[in-house]
């Protein structure tokens, strides 16, 4: 039988006993529908994992008794930010959970000339940033991932190539470069992945500008969602710890 593992946004340590928040309690009880007893691992993002079982759960309180702290890992060698063009619904959401399951550091929605959404500052960006937080959180529960990679706040597309560092790549079906004709990085990688639209010709020559090389996955041009992804099982193939 499967074991849930389960993320908390708390101080975790050996032998505890923990109650969970509202929000925690209520995922436990009603999504999960663990009972007194059950078995379950918690991580809280900082890396490794514990062992717990279910003391007690009721409608006032759900409490965690937890085991021996476990050192476990399952992240990348490679350090991967990636720049990722904001596209509509299902499609930003499936591109953000599945880069987390290949190993992405850190992940950035982007703003650009061709985006079909836009987020007006106040309560709708802040109810999109938490919508994706929550799915990285998910995708590492799902993974196994014990480092809960960081969504930043959405950037304007100019603001984030100038501050990024490191081999620096963006997905151009324009590009002349493959990622075989690059020898492996030494430090940071940067993924500028674009939005639907795809870049217009001012945000590609600012890209270059800003030190990204334009690079080609193939001779067929992918949707938003599936350059990203394809972009990193190749990175992760090539120079990471897939294959």
């Amino acid at each position: 039988m499967r074991i849930s593992r389960f993320y908390l946004a708390q101080t975790l340590s050996p032998g505890a006993t923990i109650q969970l928040s509202d929000e925690s309690a209520h995922y436990l009880r009603t999504v999960l529908r663990l009972k007194k007893g059950a078995e379950l691992v918690v991580f809280n993002g900082d890396g490794g994992e514990y062992p717990a079982s279910v003391a007690e759960v009721h409608k006032e309180a759900v409490r965690l008794a937890l085991g021996a702290f476990n050192p476990h890992e399952t992240e990348s060698p490679l350090r991967i930010s990636l720049g990722l063009g904001i596209s509509r619904g299902e499609r930003m959401d499936l591109a953000i959970q599945k880069a987390v399951e290949l190993g992405v550091s850190a992940i950035t929605p982007l703003l650009a000339e061709r985006c079909v959404v836009q987020l007006d500052e106040g309560a709708r960006k802040a109810q999109r940033l938490r919508h994706w937080r929550k799915i990285v959180q998910s995708a590492c529960e799902q993974c196994g991932r014990n480092r809960v990679p960081e969504v930043f706040e959405p950037l304007q597309l100019d603001a984030w190539t100038e501050r990024q560092s490191g081999l620096r790549l963006f997905l151009d079906p324009y590009g002349t470069l493959s990622l075989r004709e690059l020898p492996p990085p030494g430090g940071p990688i940067c993924l500028l992945s674009g939005p639907e639209g795809g870049f217009s010709g001012n945000e590609r020559k600012a890209a270059i500008t800003a030190g990204f090389m334009a690079i080609r996955l193939g001779p067929r041009v992918l949707r938003t969602e599936t350059a990203a992804l394809a972009a990193l099982t190749a990175i992760q193939t090539l120079w990471g710890d897939l294959g």
